[in-house]
């Protein structure tokens, strides 16, 4: 088997903060926070392990579905992790990135994405984007939107849309795709993250709750990547005389 470089790309489905509070008999505030913590441990480890870029996703367009309580517990963590963290991503060379809706945001939080956005804009140690307000359907819908938009804007006919075409609409059409998928907390499914460009990522899934999850436990996610034949589609023989 060929050998697998490490992945330039992860993107995380961070689960589990509820579930390790309630083990605790602590509130869910408290688990969420925890789960701060832990992504400040796995953005300060990714690029000490050749990781470029790191997609989070911190809020989906389903997370509004929850109790109002928690919803605002969620968006206030965010705003006082970015304010608190903000000038420590910038020293470290860290590009701040949001993707996501931001429609049902409050202005307010919105100002503070974009400052943020504006103030690590030069950055190119880590890039690091978190999906606030997202949804993989919505994103579609919202590339295909644009491209029909195009359409009508340029007379072009349908058939001029093409893959790349389509992928270059998405939230993250200009970024390549994730190499690495991880999910904590148990759970074996993407849950609308990412739709499009998971299509050939290698999924790895953990029990382990994500307040929980560390260096270490990035690591072993590493490790089992580093042990995958990447294919693409490809017969094993092509796909390792290419790796």
């Amino acid at each position: 088997m060929a050998a697998v470089s490490g992945p330039d790309h992860v993107a995380i489905i961070m689960d589990g903060n509820g579930r390790w509070a309630s083990r605790r008999n602590l509130s869910r505030s408290v688990g969420h926070r925890e789960g701060g913590n832990a992504v400040e441990r796995i953005v300060e480890a990714a690029p000490n392990r050749s990781i470029h870029r790191l997609t989070l996703f911190a809020f989906s367009s389903e997370n509004w579905n929850r109790p109002e309580a928690e919803v605002q517990v969620l968006l206030g963590l965010f705003r006082r992790t970015l304010r608190r963290n903000l000038e420590r991503l910038h020293a470290n060379n860290v590009r701040l990135r949001f993707v996501g809706a931001r429609d049902k945001l409050s202005e307010s939080l919105t100002q503070q994405m974009d400052a943020a956005e504006a103030r690590t804009a030069g950055n190119d140690a880590l890039e690091l984007y978190i999906a606030v307000d997202y949804g993989g359907r919505w994103d579609i819908v919202q590339a295909a939107r644009e491209c029909a938009r195009g359409c009508v804007e340029d007379g072009a006919a349908p058939e001029t849309i093409d893959e790349s075409g389509f992928a270059s609409k998405l939230v993250l059409g200009d970024v390549p795709p994730p190499d690495l998928f991880i999910r904590t907390g148990g759970e074996r499914r993407i849950s609308n993250f990412l739709l499009w460009s998971l299509a050939y990522s290698e999924l790895y899934f953990c029990d382990e709750l994500w307040p929980d999850f560390d260096a270490e436990s990035l690591d072993a996610a590493l490790a089992w990547y580093a042990g995958r034949n990447r294919r693409f589609g490809q017969i094993p023989a092509i796909a390792q005389s290419s790796g």
